[in-house]
């Protein structure tokens, strides 16, 4: 058996859904073990284009297991909904292709509302959350107020606890925000019909690994964002509220015992960020439309337009040792055909000296691109399939990344769908 994870390199959508997509024909298990519906994967294969919040990638491969593990916020009505989207697209979801961990905690109405209001509050210092509830609902989760997914099997204790939580986040509610409080009723009802949808795909998850290991199945581990998203060792306070490393992987799958023996971590040839906090490499104007109009960088949840900028060796190089990768998974190559010149963040400018470590959070906005440029290749690699194809431009790009951070580049996307693949060997 071996085990894989599949990670966010620098602040999330770098095209870690297309490499899951493409690289789960080699195991048996694919398991999300942290965030909720707040970010997109967005993959393109012969079933055609899909944006997955919450569903694993691997839900298009006939024979793979995909697991939401008990680190995901686990949201029953935007599952509902993208189960109805996929299978409307002739994609098979049923209890033998998709299992739910007992133990994940469900992410309720109040916590996309509660989302908002924060937000709301905030005003100019907002976090720049997607609203889908993530922070309330990971609070909540620590402060053991949570129902978990195995409640809904037991109506009785299910009423009794969600009372229980409904007297608490009333006070926070009507005292904090001044708002419109949820009744019992409203509440278990929509746990009974969201809820209720979901129930056929809720098992003892840990059992499942328990027998899967035993029998030498080989897991996946797919991430959603970013190192610098992630809530201890990202860009705080402009993170998630959960673990996006590879080392969290086995505990939010609920196998802490399992083993990691390779991490990839996804790299996009260039640099975009969805939401607020620092960006040094961002760039701006003209610049930056064309930049983003060649990527269709615009958020897989959102749709907002995603910033941008080239990429920034120095995040890149962090995100690497902080994610243990081991390969790394270069995507959108292909986007950058269009410039004569490449520009690349190679080192940090803060308080006068030219830096390559990674600052502390609150020194990032001090800090000042250092630009350096290669030659461009100005033609079209989307047809690439081998090393020997690239122009010797993009081939001196890509050995570049890899020896300035350190580590090898296996595989170069050059396009979105699932061929549209150099596998690298080095």
């Amino acid at each position: 058996m071996s085990n894989c994870a599949v990670v966010g390199i620098n602040w999330g959508d770098e095209g870690k859904g297309r490499m899951v997509d493409l690289l789960t024909e080699k195991y048996d298990i694919v398991v999300r073990y942290q965030g909720g519906g707040n970010a997109g994967h967005t993959v393109i294969n012969e079933k055609g284009k899909f944006a997955l919040h919450l569903l694993p990638s691997g839900i298009f491969r006939e024979g793979v297991v995909n697991v939401l593990g008990n680190g995901v916020a686990l949201d029953p009505e935007n599952l509902c909904r993208e189960i109805d989207d996929v299978r409307a697209k002739g994609v098979a979801v049923t209890p033998d292709n998709l299992k739910i961990s007992s133990r994940a905690s469900i992410l309720m109405p109040w916590h996309r509302k509660l989302d908002e209001l924060e937000e709301l509050r905030l005003a100019d210092k907002k976090y720049g959350s997607t609203k889908q509830g993530i922070a309330p609902f990971y609070s909540d989760k620590y402060q053991k107020k949570t129902i978990l997914a195995g409640e809904l099997f037991d109506k009785e204790h299910l009423k009794a606890h969600a009372e229980e939580i409904l007297e608490w986040k009333d006070l926070i509610l009507k005292g904090v925000y001044g708002a419109e409080l949820y009744t019992v009723e409203e509440t278990l009802d929509w746990l009974d019909e969201f809820g209720g949808r979901i129930k056929p795909f809720i098992c003892d998850t840990e059992e499942f690994f328990d027998e899967a290991m035993k029998q030498g199945k080989s897991i996946l581990f797919e991430a959603q964002l970013g190192t610098l998203r992630d809530i201890d060792l990202g860009i705080y306070p402009y993170t998630t509220s959960s673990n996006t490393l590879a080392a969290y992987a086995p505990i939010g799958s609920g196998i802490p015992y399992a083993s990691i023996d390779n991490v990839i971590g996804v790299v996009k040839a260039y640099s975009t960020c969805v939401g607020e906090g620092p960006f040094v490499c961002e760039l701006f104007g003209d610049e930056a439309e064309k930049l983003r109009e060649a990527g269709a960088e615009y958020g897989a949840k959102t749709g907002r337009p995603r910033r941008v900028g080239p990429l920034d060796i120095v995040a890149t190089s962090y995100g690497v040792k902080m994610q243990g990768a081991k390969e790394i998974a270069l995507t959108k190559l292909d986007v950058l055909s269009y410039l004569d010149k490449i520009p690349v963040c190679v080192k940090y400018e803060l308080d006068g000296e030219k830096k390559a470590k990674f600052p502390f959070p609150s020194q990032l906005e001090k800090a000042r691109p250092v630009t350096e440029y290669f030659p461009g290749w100005h033609c079209d690699i989307s047809g690439a399939r081998s090393w020997e194809d690239l122009p010797e431009e993009a081939r001196s790009y890509v050995t570049f990344i890899e020896r300035a951070v350190g580590c090898r580049i296996k595989y170069i996307s050059v396009g979105a769908e699932r061929d549209s693949i150099i596998v690298r060997e080095v």
